[in-house]
């Protein structure tokens, strides 16, 4: 049997349900500024996609990349959420 999909199917649920919090709680203390974090995060996780040899880190890494670009527009649009009040806004000190 081949496990190796499952496996990426495995860590690809994970990291989504990672980064979801990751998004909401990120905008939440810091607002859309972080946004780089994750534009860091990408370029590192893609960029070890390409050098690591066995292939289903490679994907893995490949997914975590993409998963942190795909959080930059997610910051934007749940500052937007936060905008329409479906989620709490952070109150100022």
């Amino acid at each position: 049997m081949n496990f190796y999909g499952l496996i990426v199917a495995i860590a690809t649920f994970l990291m989504i349900g990672l980064f979801h919090p990751l998004v909401i709680k990120g905008e939440y203390y810091f607002g859309v500024k972080i946004w780089w974090v994750f534009a860091i995060m990408g370029i590192i996780g893609c960029t070890a996609s390409l050098f690591l040899e066995d292939m289903t880190l490679s994907i893995i890494a490949g997914v975590f990349g993409a998963s942190s670009f795909w959080s930059i527009g997610e910051i934007f649009q749940q500052r937007e959420r936060v905008r329409k009040g479906w989620f709490p806004k952070r109150k100022k000190d």
